[in-house]
């Protein structure tokens, strides 16, 4: 077992990479506050994981997906433990990513150096909220097609580009079956994709400039 680890420590050097994470300074001014953001991450991976199993039997289609989701609940051994872990935890997720937001806020977290890392924080709030609204609307049950409906007629209301906007996030001029197939399809791989990307900006700039400091 030494040999293998010796053959990865050649390579990788992870002694260092363990020495570099136990290792960082936390500062005294500290408290539980400070773990909303890693709640918030928790909570997504906890989502990414439920998400994936569902994905094995959910069908994004307007005459199967509420059919799918009753199956989940009621046939697929702990679909509805799976569901509900899912459900509760988006929940839980935005309500830790608000509460980090106002923390992060009130400690002047996005003062200088740290202005970057409040602006892709700020994109992942934005990410987070999308998830919650395309997640909604897979179902495809009444409360899920209405909030579609009023969501994607919000833009519109703008002049002259409003109208484009809508058939854009609808796929087409009413919400219908190319409307949930771009919902799906944002909720299951362009968001995951875009928070990735922002996460390893993210916290990258956390780990560099370390935690900031208190009111």
């Amino acid at each position: 077992m030494s040999k293998v680890y010796d053959w990865f420590e050649e390579r990788l050097e992870i002694q260092a990479i363990a020495d570099d994470i136990t290792s960082k300074y936390v500062p005294p001014h500290v408290n539980i506050f400070y773990c909303l953001g890693g709640i918030t991450l928790t909570c997504f991976l906890v989502q990414v994981a439920t998400g994936f199993a569902m994905t094995f039997y959910y069908r994004p289609t307007v005459t199967d997906a509420f059919a799918s989701v009753q199956y989940i609940m009621t046939e697929v051994n702990f679909g509805w433990l799976i569901r509900s872990v899912h459900r509760w935890s988006a929940s839980m997720m935005v309500l830790m990513m608000i509460l980090h937001v106002f923390r992060v806020y009130l400690t002047g977290g996005f003062k200088k150096p740290r202005e970057l890392t409040w602006v892709t924080g700020v994109v992942l709030g934005v990410l987070t909220a999308s998830f919650g609204v395309t997640g909604y609307s897979l179902p495809w049950d009444q409360i899920g097609y209405w909030a579609v409906k009023i969501v994607t007629g919000v833009p519109d209301a703008i002049p002259v580009i409003g109208s484009p906007l809508v058939e854009l996030l609808r796929g087409s001029a009413s919400v219908g079956q190319s409307t949930l197939t771009r919902f799906y399809s944002l909720h299951t791989f362009v968001l995951p994709l875009l928070t990735a990307v922002f996460m390893l900006m993210h916290f990258p700039m956390i780990r560099k400039q370390g935690i900031s400091g208190p009111l």
